[in-house]
């Protein structure tokens, strides 16, 4: 009778595994990966909020934040979170490679809860969902961080970590620097195209950069586009109000229609746009012109091709003080400037490049070097590209795809012997 009873309690152990309960924990060798700095949300954008602190104010059902990080490793992928529940508990729904998890978290304390476990079988970047289905009051619950554990979470790992969250969501800039002739380049002429579905808001794609400053094209929200020039002042300050004032940029002239008005936080000066509503899918034409005025200072002007009007507009001409230069430092680049649109991936080419010599020859230029900014550079972020793609130059960054180019890869395009149809002297002034 004894052997029957052992028999019956050991087949109810083997038949009802879950009535065991067991305390699943990380160990001393998982990653924590903070929230902030590291997840955006990506749906529902009013029904949550991504604070310093992790998740909070998390409210719609609609809302998903996702996370993202890198791994290097196949293998099993164990994950966790902390969190807490201020409001009562709370059900959301994580989703990590095509594989659904259901989590309560119901303790008012931070805690860790389990997750599950999933198998990573191509090393690269990983996304988390995260979706509210219940609450008892009225927000979900806070998270703090992601935490990952298992042979898949071996270093190297790439994700935001003892950096300024604020740079690491805008994502990676990346930039082509243009080989120069030896000769005074005095204009720079270039193309640019940005793909069809390439235009997120947010992004700014930088056509013709000098040493002192910049002109491009910006998607700034669904309904505007701008076309922008500026010029930073030789005193170097984040507010432009504390420039002397025989240091500041003097505006020489002004197109049609342009706004003018002083930037700062990154450097401060002058700066000019046109509200204009350029089109991925098409290619523009811009011309930068930057010589010494003979008196110690530089002037600087910029001119959009507009297709529709089919004429060179003005945007401005700047006057910048105690400057002796003529055009250098000829580079394009590729940024976002809003942080909750960084996981967004964009792209753009350039093409047909020249100068143009202070003795009037048109000069091609067909080679650029690749690089990147500090947020690349801290490898808290690994989704940026630059190359050659047919006849011009390429930049892309935003979305967290996996591959990217080496610091400093010089690239070659094709010549086209296409010398710009322009009349410089009879550019608008």
């Amino acid at each position: 009778m004894k052997k029957l009873t052992y028999i019956i309690l050991l087949s109810l152990v083997i038949l009802f595994p879950s009535c065991q309960v067991t305390s699943i924990s990380p160990s001393p060798e998982s990653v924590s990966i903070p929230v902030a700095g590291n997840t955006y949300v990506t749906a529902g954008k009013n029904g949550a909020v991504v604070s310093p602190k992790g998740i909070e104010t998390w409210t719609g059902t609609d809302a998903v934040l996702s996370s993202w990080f890198k791994v290097s490793h196949p293998g099993e992928l164990k994950l966790f979170l902390k969190a807490k529940a201020s409001d009562g508990s709370s059900t959301i729904r994580l989703k990590a490679e095509n594989k659904d998890f259901s989590v309560r978290i119901d303790k008012p304390e931070e805690t860790i809860v389990p997750v599950g476990s999933i198998t990573i079988t191509n090393p690269g970047y990983i996304r988390v969902d995260m979706q509210g289905v219940k609450k008892e009051g009225g927000q979900f619950a806070s998270i703090s961080e992601l935490v990952i554990d298992g042979p898949a979470a071996a270093e190297p790992l790439y994700f935001t970590h003892d950096f300024e969250a604020y740079w690491a969501l805008r994502g990676p800039s990346v930039h082509m620097k243009y080989t120069l002739p030896e000769e005074n380049a005095e204009y720079f002429y270039n193309e640019v195209t940005v793909p069809e579905g390439e235009d997120k808001i947010g992004s700014y794609f930088m056509t013709n950069g000098f040493g002192e400053g910049y002109c491009g094209i910006q998607a700034n929200s669904e309904t505007e586009r701008r076309i922008l020039f500026s010029v930073w002042s030789p005193f170097s300050t984040d507010n432009p109000k504390d420039i002397p004032e025989n240091q500041r940029i003097k505006l020489l002239a002004k197109g049609k229609d342009v706004h003018i008005g002083e930037f700062g936080n990154e450097g401060s000066g002058g700066q000019s746009y046109l509200i204009y509503p350029w089109k991925a899918g098409e290619t523009y034409r811009v011309i930068t012109r930057v010589h010494p005025d003979g008196k110690g200072n530089t002037e600087y002007y910029a001119w959009f091709f507009s297709p529709d009007e089919k004429e060179w507009r003005l945007i401005a001409g700047f006057l910048r003080p105690q400057t002796n230069t003529w055009y250098k430092g000829a580079h394009s680049f590729l940024e976002n400037f809003i942080p909750g649109q960084g996981y967004l991936e964009r792209s753009v080419r350039f093409g047909n490049q020249w100068v143009r010599t202070d003795r009037g020859e048109w000069k091609e230029l067909t080679e650029g070097t690749f690089t990147y900014d500090a947020t690349a550079n801290a490898k808290v972020r690994m989704d940026y590209a630059g190359g050659v793609e047919g006849n011009c130059f390429f930049l892309k960054n935003g979305g967290f795809f996996n591959e990217n180019t080496k610091f400093q890869s010089v690239f070659k395009r094709p010549q086209t012997g296409k010398t710009p149809d322009v009349d410089v002297k009879k550019l608008p002034l």
